[in-house]
């Protein structure tokens, strides 16, 4: 699994940001190291802090990086410099928290250091159309086996769009999504935990609100859904598990995910 590291220039910034990604994460998150605060702890970053909290970070399977703003990029691009493997290492541009949750929800998946970072891309998408601002369409969906989608695929594709609606072998089902707060992010989290678990890919359409389908292992994508209480929501499968993940699914959105 990666690792990523969160850097800041507060402390309690990045100790909040990462409590609350991990929150959302599940029983087996990434690991997440902090690189926050200047050298003798005030607000700041260290490039030297960084890179020792990058090579903590990896396991091998390489490292994604987030950060909040101005001169924790320029150290974080430093800290590259001092890095045992930075060609292991991804600098994100991704806003500070909502990357993160992003992140820890799709490498808890099993996605690959590149599906996480195509992921997190867009993860200004969702609060930009839930408060009708045009923005950049909503990040990439990633692909069953935790792999972002190449770039051969259409660009309906490569953003979560499209996928077992038009599959023929595709199983479905329809269910209204009573969640007092609708898709919100725990519940989305929950979803998109529960699609990576199996071979199939997922989709989910809002019919109410005649939103495109996206991708079920996408947290932005659903999240940028906006789907409401009372919502009637399709969501389809095809692949080898198709039917089991279905009737899981079924089960968590008739029980309102737990938040009955």
């Amino acid at each position: 699994m990666i690792g990523l590291v969160a850097v800041s220039h507060s402390s309690a910034l990045a100790e909040a940001a990462v409590e609350l990604a991990l929150q959302m994460g599940g029983e087996h998150p990434p690991a997440v190291r902090v690189a926050a605060g200047g050298p003798d702890g005030d607000l700041g970053t260290d490039a030297v802090a960084i890179a020792a909290a990058i090579d903590d970070a990896d396991s091998g399977d390489g490292v994604l990086v987030l950060m909040d703003l101005g001169s924790a990029i320029l150290s974080a691009e430093t800290a590259l410099e001092f890095v045992a493997a930075p060609d292991r290492v991804r600098l994100s541009a991704a806003p500070f928290v909502e990357g993160l949750v992003a992140a820890v929800v799709t490498a808890a998946g099993g996605a690959d250091l590149a599906a996480v970072a195509a992921e997190v891309r867009g993860a200004g998408a969702a609060k930009q159309r839930q408060l009708g601002d045009t923005g950049e369409p909503a990040s990439a969906g990633i692909a069953p086996g935790g792999h972002a989608p190449d770039g051969s695929a259409s660009e309906k594709q490569a953003s979560g769009q499209a996928g077992a609606a038009g599959d023929a072998d595709a199983l479905s089902f329809e269910a209204v999504v009573s969640n007092p707060s609708g898709l919100h992010a725990r519940p989305a989290a929950l979803f998109v935990k529960t699609a990576s678990r199996y071979d199939a890919d997922v989709r989910i359409v809002d019919l109410d609100a005649g939103s495109d389908e996206v991708s079920g292992r996408s947290l932005l994508a659903l999240m940028a859904l906006g789907v409401r209480q009372g919502s009637r929501v399709r969501v389809s499968a095809s692949g080898p598990e198709a039917r089991p993940v279905l009737e899981e699914l079924r089960a968590a959105i008739d029980d309102a995910f737990g938040e009955r």
